[in-house]
């Protein structure tokens, strides 16, 4: 294989550019021309690449977002994008592919590579930790800390004011950043989207907490909890307390996919983009480079795509105990 690309695909993260730096340095390690493309799959049927080398890369491992840009392609779901997109890299003599991001990403590629034979080896890019075949997505711990400050400073408010405070934070089919940060946050409930979280379970828990003089709590709400978003949690806890009791909702959205990436997400995103790499020169194909155990694996996209990623039932009971 003497020329790859490299692209980054669907929602950004921190830590992607770490990723990106990762491949095209391995790239150059190993006397392969790397090109990067612009706007995921957008740019790949427009051919907005560009080839890439160890100075384009210099002082990025520090920065949130993805140098590459991110965009998603309705295009590409169809066939005549796709032909498209395979002219345009067969154009640019490009061999093989890295592609970093989440589900779509390598359902794409899956699809991509088994019409036109263009090799892809997948990087985990996502905030919500949803991927099966990888302990740890890249962006999810730069996310964790990013809510933990904001529950952080909300519980000052909250306990200066004798307040409940609902806080909802991403994952809409995942509760990872949910259960991390209500843990690490001290949060008295913690809903996520893999387990019924009654709403009689939440008032009961504030109820036990008022009867032990706890004059404020916080609960965090996944994006994607089956009793609906935090502000219409909130209204219905209110409904069902019957008691003056001043709850609010504090709603985080995309300020947890910005900002620098944390030490962990930058050594995480520099071994998956180099293992990435390493996989696609070896010959592996139609797969995500993934951390299991502090061990390189590879997990064939189809696994990726079609199995789930329980979330940890001692998290949750952990939960439980430490609101006591």
């Amino acid at each position: 294989m003497k020329r790859i690309a490299v692209f980054t695909s669907g929602g950004d993260a921190p830590g992607m550019n770490a990723c990106i730096r990762a491949v095209v340095r391995g790239a150059v390690y190993h006397g392969i021309e790397v090109f990067g493309i612009r706007k995921g799959y957008s740019g790949m049927i427009a051919g907005d690449m560009y080839e890439m080398s160890s100075h384009s890369v210099s002082n990025i491992v520090q920065r949130g977002g993805t140098i590459l840009k991110s965009a998603r392609s309705k295009e590409f779901m169809t066939i005549e994008g796709r032909e498209k997109a395979h002219k345009a890299l067969v154009e640019n003599g490009i061999e093989g592919l890295v592609a970093i991001g989440g589900n779509g990403t390598f359902t794409g590629a899956m699809i991509f590579e088994r019409e036109f034979g263009i090799p892809t080896v997948g990087a985990p890019g996502t905030i919500d930790n949803d991927l099966y075949g990888t302990d740890y997505t890249i962006g999810f711990d730069t996310a964790v800390n990013t809510a933990l400050d904001a529950i952080d400073r909300i519980r000052d408010t909250a306990s200066s004011h004798d307040r409940v405070f609902f806080i909802e934070v991403m994952g809409r089919d995942s509760g990872y950043i949910a259960i991390q940060s209500g843990i690490a946050g001290g949060a008295e409930v913690v809903m996520v989207p893999e387990v019924l979280t009654p709403l009689s379970t939440v008032v009961d828990t504030l109820r036990q907490g008022w009867s032990r003089s706890k004059s404020s709590s916080i609960v965090v709400v996944s994006e994607g909890e089956e009793e609906g978003n935090a502000t219409e949690i909130a209204n219905k806890i209110k409904a069902q307390v019957n008691v003056d009791v001043d709850i609010r909702v504090t709603t985080l959205g995309h300020i947890q996919r910005g900002g620098s990436p944390s030490a962990r997400d930058r050594i995480l995103a520099s071994r998956l983009g180099l293992g990435a790499l390493e996989g696609l020169m070896a010959g592996q194909k139609n797969v995500m480079a993934g951390i299991i155990n502090d061990d390189l694996v590879y997990t064939p996209f189809e696994d990726t795509i079609r199995l789930p990623k329980p979330i940890n039932e001692d998290m949750l009971r952990m939960v439980k105990i430490l609101s006591i």
